[in-house]
């Protein structure tokens, strides 16, 4: 059987405690009643949480001079639930907030203004002015966002430190999508371009309220030391600026994130170890102490540590393919629906008790409910023969996927439990997001102005 469809084998190696703690997880889902009103549900491991973010600090607390500051500012993003981000906020993570709305589930979430990084493209002149007012960093995209500023600075002094997002262009990695360091990503400012380079060196020297650089370098499909480049070239380019100043103008470096996440089994590789490793080859000066790090992960902490558990409703053929239908499908993983080759997920199966499935391998679709044909999680997974009743189990998939639901045919949010395992054995769940109700979805579909258009 196939990496992405042997059970036994993905309980294997380095990550047995997890595997073990999501099994046990899976039954008592089962027995506490979780499923017996919804046909899917979604689980976070908070220990996995925990254990994420404490690997993320120690890694960057080995290598990087005593008393350096470092903010590790969670990506918003990856995983929108106002309690991950207090549960991120307790191991002592931040905020990197791209939007209004991310902003104020920081915010809900009690994260300082001071640990937290407004990010993005195309921020207004309003979201500009609040993150100013409250002091939250801000790192700029572009020339005409460093104009902007240079009004709303003027106008209102700011505690706020601001930063400019530098694009190395040091090349793409396996997926397109999310490779933001190309020749033509539409972030930051082209360190490439003709005369970019001296440009932006000149509009750091007109603003010495700009004492940070930022670059996002790496993300899912980018090898490390494709993303340690850039990384090495944000810090060439502070050193520079630096240098034209005559002082130490530029005292942070904003290296963003997006350290791969292996989605073929349970090892957790590469580990937040071996990037801090491959940066200080790639970059010995960037942990000496001269400079402030703030990092921007996302996947890397969450994905490992978030499961869907879904019911399997019907099992058919058709042309003579197995197809088992369930109610985890492009709701919970739009990604891999939509984009299947670079976005594969493991299948898990459980009988309806949530004991692991064992048996022969049989290939077979594992189709979501969406009403189109591409709804499928899997095409010819071999896996032992699903029934009615029985459960599959979708891991990693604790950021990107069922935390941001997609709302295709008013399919209703699922449920998001977080859930510890005690030494005994013992499961406990806390409700993190409740199943989104009917009502709710009719009035997010305007369901108060019926009459507006008549």
């Amino acid at each position: 059987m196939d990496a992405l469809g042997d059970p036994a084998g993905q309980r294997n190696g380095s990550a047995g405690g997890a595997a073990a703690r999501r099994d046990l997880a899976v039954r008592a889902a089962v027995e506490q009643g979780l499923l017996d009103s919804e046909p899917l549900v979604c689980l976070l491991d908070t220990v996995g949480i925990r254990a994420s973010a404490a690997a993320l600090t120690g890694a960057f607390a080995a290598v990087t001079a005593p008393g350096t500051p470092v903010l590790h500012a969670f990506a918003v993003k990856a995983a929108p639930l106002v309690p991950v981000l207090r549960l991120l906020a307790e191991c002592g993570l931040g905020c990197e907030v791209a939007s209004p709305g991310e902003l104020a589930l920081a915010r809900a979430a009690g994260v300082p203004a001071g640990r937290t990084v407004l990010d993005s493209p195309a921020k207004t002149a309003g979201e500009l002015r609040e993150a100013l007012a409250l002091g939250i960093a801000v790192n700029a995209d572009n020339h005409q966002e460093l104009e902007r500023l240079d009004a709303l600075v003027a106008a209102a002094p700011t505690a706020s430190p601001v930063g400019v997002r530098v694009n190395p262009q040091t090349g793409a990695g396996a997926i397109d999508a999310l490779s933001t360091a190309t020749a033509t990503s539409k972030f930051g400012i082209g360190l490439r371009d003709p005369g970019a380079r001296e440009r932006l060196v000149r509009a750091c020297l007109d603003r010495p309220w700009v004492t940070r650089l930022h670059t996002h370098s790496g993300s899912q499909g980018l090898p490390l030391p494709l993303i340690a480049r850039g990384v090495r070239e944000l810090h060439a380019l502070a050193e520079e600026v630096n240098a034209a100043a005559g002082r130490r103008q530029i005292d942070t470096l904003d290296i963003g994130g997006g350290l791969p996440v292996n989605f073929t089994s349970e090892e957790q590789a590469p580990t937040y170890a071996e990037y801090a490793a491959a940066l200080r080859e790639a970059v010995p000066a960037l942990f000496d102490g001269s400079y402030g790090l703030v990092t921007e992960f996302g996947r890397s902490l969450l994905a490992k540590h978030g499961t869907v558990l879904a019911r399997v409703e019907y099992t058919k053929a058709t042309g003579g393919r197995p197809i088992a239908v369930t109610h985890a499908g492009v709701q919970v993983a739009t990604r891999t629906v939509y984009a299947p080759a670079a976005w594969p997920l493991r299948i898990l199966p459980y009988d309806a008790k949530g004991t692991p499935r064992t048996g022969p391998p049989v290939a077979q679709d594992i189709a979501g409910p969406a009403c189109f044909a591409g709804d499928l999680l899997a095409t010819a997974r071999e896996l032992p023969a699903l029934a009615p009743g029985d459960l599959i189990a979708v891991p990693d998939t604790g950021a990107y996927f069922f935390t941001a639901h997609y709302g295709y045919n008013s399919l209703p949010r699922p449920a998001v439990h977080g859930f510890t395992a005690d030494p005994a054995g013992s499961v406990r769940f806390t409700l993190a997001r409740p199943a989104q109700t009917a009502a709710e979805l009719v009035a997010e579909a305007g369901g108060g102005y019926g009459d507006a258009l008549l």
